[in-house]
């Protein structure tokens, strides 16, 4: 069986920028175990497959470990291939997953695609001596998402210094750990860390910003604002506070369209 898949770079206008994503279009789904295997082949921190239901996509992504609930750079890089490769009519996408409902992307004239994904659920906990541990640096707050931890602190210089242990990360009760601090040239940056999925540091999550985009907006008493997720890679997203739902925007490029045999 000979299948189509894209290769594209998510929140980013540049080639070798932002995080790769692949993308299968498929005509029906496949049995999970081999989506697994594929994302696992590929390597890249997310796979998403998506199948066309009637006015909807419905849409699942996998790291090269797991099927994760919720993947904002993989979305974007799905409707990057649709509007672009397979010719989705209306400047809208409605995308459906099982795990996190309904979920829109928005073509901009200028380049943008813009996610509209629910909010995530936080909760304000007292500093937790192991994460500390883990990534090296006592934050100032630390926040509970739905499967992330969030850590804040005072600076963007102390975020690009922190060297997380990971054998030590991989231990912790979550799925991964973001931290974040006010940015030099953008209302606030960010870094990810995922070891127990198979990404030790992501480049650029978009559903990390579905955590800090209410934080941010209630400390810097703005719901629009610029960030930048300061991995190596880098990445660039504008995020608006709805209250329920955020808005997360950024552009991408393709790296590769390609065929693979399964």
């Amino acid at each position: 069986m000979k299948q189509k898949i894209y290769q594209i770079d998510a929140f980013t206008d540049t080639v070798f920028g932002g995080n790769p994503a692949a993308v299968c279009i498929l005509d029906e789904w496949l049995d999970s175990g081999l989506m697994q295997k594929i994302a696992q082949e590929n390597n890249l921190a997310e796979t998403a497959f998506v199948v066309q239901k009637n006015a909807t996509y419905e849409l699942r992504w996998f790291t090269p470990e797991t099927e994760v609930d919720l993947c904002g750079h993989a979305t974007l890089a799905t409707a990057y291939v649709l509007f672009n490769y397979h010719g989705h009519p209306e400047n809208t996408i409605r995308f459906y997953s099982h795990r996190s409902g309904e979920l829109l992307v928005e073509k901009a004239a200028n380049g943008y695609m813009t996610m509209n994904f629910p909010t995530d659920e936080t909760v304000s906990l007292r500093s937790i001596s192991e994460i500390n541990e883990a990534i090296g640096l006592t934050p100032l707050k630390t926040i509970k998402g739905k499967t992330d931890y969030l850590l804040i602190y005072n600076s963007q210089q102390e975020i690009e210094a922190i060297s997380p242990n990971f054998y030590l990360l991989d231990k912790l009760d979550c799925r991964g750990v973001i931290v974040s601090a006010p940015g030099d040239s953008v209302d606030f940056v960010s870094r990810a860390f995922f070891p127990q999925c198979g990404i030790p540091e992501d480049p650029v999550t978009g559903s990390a910003h579905t955590t800090l985009t209410p934080y941010w907006t209630n400390v810097l008493g703005k719901t629009k604002m610029t960030a930048k997720q300061i991995s190596p890679r880098g990445g660039d997203l504008f995020c608006e506070y709805l209250g329920e739902r955020v808005k997360i925007s950024g552009k991408a490029v393709p790296y590769l369209i390609g065929e693979i045999d399964i």
